[in-house]
C-alpha cells in the first residue's frame, strides 16, 4: 500500500517521454461505465492526464510557431499546485478557458501535468531543466526535486559549467555545490567543455574567480578565449582579438597570467594579441626584474586543492623473495561513500635501493576502463610511497565498486603492504576494499601493492 502512495521515477529518452506526453497514454473510455474499469482513484485520475473528456481549461503552451494545445481539469491542478489553485479558485481567479504559456516548452509542461495527475516522473537529459523551470514556476516541489535529484545524478565534467549557471538561476544551492566539487576537482576538462563556452558573464567570472580552481592557468585563460570567441558570435560580433577583449571585459583581470610559468606566458597569452602592449611589458618585468611594476592582475597562484590519501595497510615489509612483478598484474576493487575523485595512486618502490619503475596504471568500472597511462617513478629505497597520477582526475560514483590495477617494470625486489583494511574512514569519505580477479601478482586486501588511493573529495 505504501508504495502505491510513492511517486515513481522513469528515466526514459527524449523521444519516448515526448512521444508518450503528446497523447493520452490511458484507453479512452468507450462506455458511461469506463470509471468500475479502475479501482482506485490515482488510476482513474491518470485516465483524465492530456484528455479532453470533462475538460474545463486549455494551455496553449510553447512559444509562438511551436504550440501545443493541452487540456486541463481545474480542479486536479489546484489539488497539484498552489499556483493552479489560486489561478482558478483564489481571490483574483480569472475565467479564463484559454490560457498562454508562452515560456514553457510542451514536453516539460506535460511532464509536470503527468506528475500532478498520475503520480508518475519521467524524467530525461534533454528536458529536465526545462521541467525544473516548469515545477519551480508552479510551486510542484517533490517534481523540482527529483529534477535536481537527476542533474546531480548525471553531472560530469562534460555539464558542470551548464548546470553550475542554472542551478544559481533556479535557486538550488546543493546542486550548485555538486557542481563546484566537480569543476575544482575535475577543472581542465570542465574548462575544455563545449558547455563551458555556454555559460552567461556572471557564471564565467566566479569560476575564473575560483581560488580551489585545480587547473593550470594556461587551460584558464584558452578555455576564456574559447568563451569570448562563442560570446562574439552570440553578439554578432567578428571574433577579433579586440572583439574578443570587448566581451571579456573586466574579466580578463581574474585569470592570474603573471602566475603563468614564465615560458607558457611568452609562448601563450604574451603572443594571443588580446593582452595591450603595456600588460604584456609588464608581465615580463614582474617575471625578470627586481623592482616589479604593479599589475591589475592576481600574482598569486591558485590554491587548487589538496590531495588526500587513503593508505589501506597498517605496515609494510619486503623479503627476499618477495615483491616480483615480471609483467603481472597487482589490482584491489574499491568502492566509496560518496562521490570522490580519484587523482592517483601511491605505490611501492624498491626495497633494496634506489630505481626507476615504469608503471601502465588503470582504473576501471564493471570491467570498462575509464582511466590508464603509462608513467615511470623514481624510487629511494625507502618504505615510502610513491605518486602516480593520471592526466585527469577521475569521478568516482558513490557505492559502486571500481577496480585499480598496476602494472610495474623495474626492479624485482619491492616493499609491499601487510595487515590490509577492508574499511578505511579518510575524512568524511569512507572507502571498502576487496580482492579483484584481475590480480594475478598476489595483490588483495590483506598485502601487496597499490597501498594508497589519491583522490579529491
Amino acid at each position: 500500500m505504501a508504495a502505491e502512495l510513492l511517486p515513481t521515477k522513469k528515466l526514459v529518452s527524449s523521444a519516448s517521454i515526448q512521444q508518450q506526453n503528446l497523447s493520452n497514454n490511458n484507453p479512452a473510455p468507450g462506455c458511461c461505465s469506463w470509471q468500475g474499469l479502475y479501482p482506485t482513484i490515482r488510476e482513474r485520475n491518470s485516465v483524465m492526464f492530456n484528455n479532453e473528456m470533462m475538460a474545463d481549461v486549455h494551455f496553449v503552451v510553447g512559444p509562438p510557431g511551436g504550440t501545443q494545445r493541452v487540456p486541463g481539469h481545474k480542479y486536479v491542478l489546484a489539488v497539484g499546485s498552489s499556483v493552479f489553485h489560486a489561478m482558478f479558485y483564489g481571490e483574483l481567479a480569472e475565467d479564463k478557458e484559454e490560457i498562454r504559456i508562452p515560456d514553457v516548452e510542451p514536453p516539460s509542461f506535460l511532464a509536470m501535468l503527468k506528475y500532478i495527475y498520475c503520480d508518475e516522473i519521467e524524467l530525461c537529459a534533454d528536458t529536465v531543466l526545462a521541467t525544473l523551470y516548469a515545477a519551480k514556476k508552479y510551486i510542484v516541489p517533490h517534481l523540482a526535486r527529483a529534477c535536481v535529484g537527476f542533474l546531480e545524478t548525471s553531472l560530469s565534467a562534460r555539464n558542470a559549467c551548464v548546470l553550475l549557471s542554472q542551478s544559481c538561476l533556479f535557486e538550488e544551492p546543493d546542486l550548485t555545490q555538486r557542481c563546484w566539487e566537480v569543476i575544482d576537482a575535475q577543472a581542465e576538462l570542465a574548462l575544455r567543455s563545449e558547455g563551458f563556452c555556454d555559460i552567461d558573464a556572471q557564471t564565467l567570472e566566479s569560476i575564473l574567480r575560483r581560488e580551489t580552481l585545480n587547473a593550470k592557468e594556461t587551460a584558464v585563460f584558452e578555455a576564456a578565449l574559447s568563451w569570448a570567441e562563442a560570446e562574439c558570435q552570440r553578439r554578432d560580433l567578428p571574433p577579433t582579438v579586440d572583439n574578443k577583449r570587448l566581451v571579456l571585459g573586466k574579466a580578463v583581470y581574474l585569470i592570474r597570467i603573471p602566475a603563468m610559468a614564465l615560458e607558457d606566458f611568452a609562448n601563450g597569452a604574451a603572443q594571443s594579441g588580446v593582452l595591450t602592449l603595456t600588460e604584456t611589458n609588464d608581465i615580463f618585468l614582474w617575471h625578470t626584474a627586481s623592482r616589479k611594476p604593479d599589475l591589475l592582475f592576481c600574482t598569486r597562484p591558485r590554491a587548487g586543492l589538496a590531495p588526500q590519501r587513503c593508505h589501506r595497510f597498517q605496515s609494510c615489509a619486503y623479503r627476499s623473495n618477495q615483491w616480483r612483478y615480471r609483467g603481472r598484474c597487482d589490482s584491489i576493487q574499491f568502492a566509496a561513500d560518496r562521490r570522490v575523485f580519484v587523482a592517483g595512486f601511491g605505490l611501492y618502490g624498491s626495497s633494496c635501493g634506489s630505481a626507476e619503475y615504469g608503471a601502465r596504471i588503470e582504473l576501471k568500472r564493471q570491467g570498462v576502463a575509464v582511466a590508464q597511462r603509462v608513467v615511470k617513478f623514481f624510487s629511494d629505497g625507502s618504505s615510502s610511497t610513491f605518486a602516480v597520477w593520471f592526466d585527469y582526475p577521475v569521478q568516482i560514483e558513490p557505492d559502486t565498486f571500481y577496480t585499480a590495477s598496476a602494472v610495474l617494470d623495474g626492479n624485482e625486489l619491492s616493499y609491499f603492504g601487510q595487515e590490509g583494511m577492508t574499511e578505511v574512514q579518510c575524512g568524511k569519505v569512507t572507502f571498502q576494499f576487496q580482492c579483484s580477479s584481475d590480480s594475478t601478482n598476489g595483490t588483495g586486501v590483506q598485502g601487496g601493492q597499490i597501498p594508497e588511493l589519491i583522490f579529491y573529495a
